[in-house]
Formats: C-alpha cells, structure tokens, sequence
C-alpha cells in the first residue's frame, strides 16, 4: 500500500467516524428536543461525546505511534537462561535477511512498512501503520470505544425511532433521511468492528498475537493428528498478567492510553514445567518433504561433482524442471515416497552407493552394456542425464562423429554402392614367377652384362 492510499484509508475513517458521531446529533437529536438546551439533552449527549472523544484519541495514537523498531545493535543474548527463539533449520538465533539484523522474540518483518516490528501482530491498512508492542494498547482501546459508541449511538436512534411511534411524533423528511443514513453506516461498522474485537479481546486474554494465533491453530492441528507431542505457549501467562502486559499494571488505567510495560525486545515467560521458548513453533514434520524444496537448505556436494579429465565443470549440465514439477503436485510426490524407501543423495555423491536397494537413480551395468553392443553392432551407446542429475553424455571428438556418421549412413542398405577391390591373387609358380620376384636394379645388371 503506497503513503497516499494510506492516508485516504484514515482520512476516509475519520470522516466515517465524524459522521456517525455529530450527523446525528445535528440533524435528528438537537431537533427532536425543540432545538433546546436542557438537562436531558445534556445527560443524554455527554457520555457520547466522551465516548467519541476518547474513541479519535486513541485512533490518532493508533495512527501515529511508532509500534516499535529493532535496533540496529541489538543481539540476542545467549546465555540468557530465559532462552531465545531460534530458527527450526539451524537452530540459531532468529535472523532476518531483509533487515540484515537479529529478530528479538515475536517480532515480524512487515513488507509494507519494511522493517521488523516488534510483537508485530498485524499492518492494519484502517489506521495505516503496523499494530505491533507500542500501539497495540491503543488500538485494543480504539476497538473497544467504537463497540460502546457505536452501541449507544444505536440505541439513541431507536429510541428516537421509537417516540415518534408512541406519541405519534413523525420526524422531518430530513430527519428521516440522516436516522436511514445512520443506521445503514452505524450498523455495519458495530457488527465487522464488533466481531473483529471480540478476537482481539480473546488474544489479550491468552496473551496472544494474530500471527502467533494462526501458529497455535497450526500446532493444534498437528497434536490432533498425531504428528507432533503438545507444546506449552510460553507467553501465557494467566488472565491478569496478561492483561497488564498489554494495557498496564493499574487497572484503573486500562481504558485510558498510558505507554505500554517493556521495551519489546524481551518478554516474562510462563511458569511450569516444559516452557521452552526456543520451541515455538514446533517444526512441522510434513513441511518439506524433500530437502531441496526448502529456501534455507543448503546442499553440500563433494569436490568436483562434473568433471573431465583436467577436473574442469562441464558447462553444458543445466538445471531440470524435477523439483518445480513435484513442488507442483505435492500429493504425487508423498504417493511417491509411501512406496518405499529413496536414496537421500544424488548418484554423483560418493555415499550413492551405500543406500539401499531401492535407489531413485538406478545404475546400468556393464551386463547391459554387452547387451547392448550384442543387438546393436557398429553402434556406440550414449549415456544420458537421469532425473534432475546423472549420468553427463560421453564427450566426442570431431573425428569419432565423422566416423559414426559414415557407419549409420552406409549401414542403411542400398542407399550406397561402396567399392570393394579385389583381393591380390597369388603368384603363378615357375620361372616366370621366380623372375618377377628379383628386384628391377638386378635385372638391368643381368642385362647389361649379357649385352658387352
């Protein structure tokens, strides 16, 4: 969401808000009572007004306060005997890439504001800000002064409604225009608003943010299923601690906006046994059914997997669509690994052939090679990639191509007439024969000397 759609989200709440609040004080109560102060009026306007009153401070607080930044010189400490939350891949303390910087325990990276918030719970596009550990006591105020405006607001509205039909006091047109105007935006606010808060009043009672609520949903769902042993939430801390880690110690105060309790980088932790924050959330044993599908995993291959003889990389191995395909149909793939037991490694590793027998990449034999050179003759077999690695094609000259492009083309019958000269026939037996055997110099000696 960009800064201007931001500020016409809470410019259009505002007036909304203006609206329901003073359209119905002008145009259907002050005329209802004769235009007239009086004690009534009074008694009837006064808790409304404060009502809205406190209702706009707490959304400017909403709109305005910082939820709250990392630092950047934060670090998590690890000798704390607290613990810290970790990273389900590595163990390690929980980083963010984005950010380049540690994220203390319940903080998020939020891609609108850009940044990690802490206790981020979410980016509210309403008051366009995060709702995170500095605002979040406001906006649970802000919600629960809309449900008793909103609420009474209603009621001075029916009972308007309802005077007119008793002492057979009809309202203006204009009236009647603004009292359908109020109902038709007063009652949809109280009932999305209504219902939001009723979740939100729930996650101050167990100490909950939404994120961390989608989490538990999560957990609970595998504990139900078997997958996973029951983990405590280590940040329930009962119904009143929890309260006043969010709206403060002083009860009398929880409806008035004070700063919340700690700085967001660290939080009380529950008592009992099996609280560990390091735990939460538990992994997921069914989240990543092949290692490569991870984003964080790291593949560590041997020395040179590819290699020629000078041990340089085989430049034309590309990278296959195997792993998109199975991500793309998850189901196949569990279907496939139910069958029976895979090789871990790709057939380059040096520990390939220590699998079991069953292995996903299987190896052709030097059996098969025989048999293949037995039903093909004059034919060289090419080994091919297999899955998304494997075998790499047997390099080839120019020369060996040339030859076995002349072999396939005169194999095929009657395409060429090949010549295919005579074997030399053997000599005569005599003294012809005899004399063609004495070298040519000899004969010109002979010659000459029967001649002088």
């Amino acid at each position: 969401m960009g800064r201007l759609t931001g500020r016409l989200f809470v410019l259009f709440t505002t007036c909304l808000i203006c609206f329901i609040a003073y359209s119905s004080q002008i145009f259907v109560l002050w005329p209802w009572y004769g235009r007239e102060f009086s004690v009534e009026l009074l008694g009837l306007l006064l808790p409304f007004n404060i009502l809205v009153g406190m209702l706009l401070w707490n959304y400017r607080l909403c709109v305005i306060t910082d939820p709250g930044g990392v630092p950047s010189s934060w670090r998590p400490d690890l000798n704390d005997m607290d613990g810290y939350e970790v990273k389900k891949l590595t163990r390690g303390p929980r980083y963010c890439r984005t950010c380049e910087n540690y994220k203390p325990p319940r903080a998020h990276h939020c891609r609108q504001c850009k940044r990690c918030v802490l206790r981020m719970d979410h980016h509210c596009p309403w008051v366009n800000n995060c709702v995170g550990h500095y605002n979040y006591g406001h906006f649970i105020r802000f919600l629960f002064y809309v449900d008793l405006a909103c609420t009474y607001h209603v009621t001075m509205l029916t009972k308007r409604v309802l005077y007119s039909t008793t002492f057979w006091e009809e309202p203006s047109g204009r009236e009647l225009i603004f009292i359908v105007l109020n109902y038709a935006t007063c009652i949809p606010v109280l009932l999305a608003v209504g219902i939001f808060s009723l979740y939100h009043f729930y996650a101050v009672y167990s100490n909950t943010t939404t994120i961390e609520g989608w989490e538990k949903d999560k957990v609970a769902t595998l504990v139900r299923r078997g997958r996973i042993r029951e983990v405590k939430f280590p940040y329930n801390l009962g119904l009143r601690r929890n309260i006043e880690s969010i709206l403060g110690s002083n009860p009398l105060l929880w409806c008035w906006p004070t700063v919340p309790p700690g700085n967001g980088l660290k939080y009380q932790l529950a008592d009992g046994d099996g609280v560990d924050v390091g735990q939460w959330p538990p992994e997921d044993p069914d989240r990543y059914l092949y290692p490569e599908d991870d984003p964080d995993h790291k593949l560590e291959l041997p020395a040179s997997p590819w290699t020629y003889a000078n041990g340089s990389v085989n430049p034309d191995l590309r990278p296959t669509t195997t792993g998109t395909a199975r991500r793309r149909n998850p189901a196949r793939a569990r279907a496939k690994a139910a069958e029976g037991p895979y090789a871990s490694v790709p057939p380059y590793h040096p520990d390939y052939h220590r699998q079991e027998s069953h292995e996903t990449y299987p190896v052709d034999s030097e059996d098969e090679d025989e048999q293949y050179a037995d039903e093909h003759p004059g034919r060289r077999r090419e080994f091919l990639r297999r899955g998304s690695e494997g075998y790499e094609v047997r390099p080839i000259d120019r020369e060996e191509l040339l030859k076995q492009y002349i072999v396939d083309r005169t194999a095929e019958p009657g395409r060429y007439q090949l010549y295919v000269p005579d074997p030399p026939s053997e000599p005569e037996s005599g003294p012809e024969a005899e004399d063609e055997q004495i070298p040519l110099a000899e004969k010109l000696e002979r010659w000459r000397a029967t001649s002088a």
